[in-house]
This record gives structure tokens, C-alpha cells and sequence, in this order.
């Protein structure tokens, strides 16, 4: 696997695979339904995040078939004056079971404990989600508790696991 850039030609695996349906039921929090033209938006949001500071959004890739999108990671939320950041992840159906979120997770936590000074990483997910939940304790993550009606969820409101990392936690890549 290979982390690296969005490129525009990815566009119809990244859609195909974040609209798989537990994407969906986990990760996309808008009422509307998911469009080809979120995707769209998607490459020059990302590019304006990382321009900023704010976030950083990867492509999962297949190294052998670097063209070949297995899923996504990002980190986001960055706050350096708190030395703060927070990571997610989304892997397309035919990716999932093989390790690959866990290798991902942890490739980009040390990447960012090692390049953007962040002290505190920190992961969420809704708590019916066991298969996030295992890749963030993997990797070395520690369960902190639930944050109860904690965002604004598909018109409603969710609760929240909360998971962080600090640096000399990290699981080894």
C-alpha cells in the first residue's frame, strides 16, 4: 500500500468506493444523497486544506497498481498551537480485511507526530463501528470514552468514540 496525492483520474474509484454502503452509514454525515459531484468538490477542497494547514487528505493505493484506489486517510482538525490533529480513514469494499487500514493509520501518525509537532492525535467514530474501532486500538490507539450526541449526524445527532494516540504510543508500522 502507498499513501499519496489525489489525482483527478481518481475520481470514479474514489466515488465508487466511498459510496459502498458502510461508507455511507459511517462516514457521510449530509441528509442529500452522495454525488459524483461531492467528489468533484472533494479534490479542490482538499487542495485548499493543504494549502492551509488545516488537513492533509490521501489516497490509499495499491503500490503495485499505484492507479488503484483501496481507500482514504486524513488528517484533520489541525491545531498547532495545541500541538493537536485529528486522523480518520475510509476503505473501499474490495480493500478491507487485509490490514491495510491499520498499516495506513499507522503510517500517517507517525508521519504526522514526525512532521507537523502534534502531541495528541486524536480518532473518532460512531460506537456500532467495531471494524474502526480495532484498527484504532491496533495501532495503538486508547479508548477514551463516548462523547454523547457529539455531531450533527445525517439531520440528527450522534454519539461519538473517542480514541487518542501521543507520540510513544504508536504501534510499530
Amino acid at each position: 500500500m502507498l499513501l499519496r496525492a489525489w489525482q483527478p483520474e481518481d475520481a470514479a474509484q474514489r466515488y465508487e468506493g466511498f459510496a459502498d454502503e458502510l461508507c455511507q452509514r459511517y462516514s457521510w454525515s449530509l441528509v442529500e444523497p452522495f454525488t459524483e459531484a461531492h467528489i468533484r468538490a472533494a479534490y479542490e477542497r482538499d487542495e485548499q486544506d493543504r494549502l492551509s494547514g488545516d488537513a492533509l487528505n490521501v489516497a490509499i493505493a495499491d503500490a503495485g497498481k499505484p492507479g488503484r484506489v483501496l481507500g482514504a486517510m486524513s488528517v484533520y482538525d489541525v491545531n498547532a498551537s495545541e500541538q493537536r490533529a485529528a486522523i480518520g480513514y475510509w476503505l473501499a469494499p474490495w480493500a478491507r480485511g487485509q490490514g491495510l487500514a491499520t498499516r495506513s493509520l499507522r503510517l500517517l501518525a507517525g508521519w504526522t507526530f514526525a512532521h507537523l509537532g502534534v502531541q495528541r492525535l486524536e480518532l473518532t467514530c460512531a460506537p456500532d463501528n467495531v471494524a474502526s474501532a480495532r484498527v484504532a486500538e491496533r495501532s495503538g490507539f486508547v479508548r477514551e470514552g463516548v462523547m454523547r450526541s457529539h455531531l450533527r449526524f445525517k439531520g440528527a445527532r450522534r454519539d461519538t468514540v473517542l480514541f487518542s494516540l501521543l507520540p510513544g504510543e504508536l504501534t510499530a508500522v
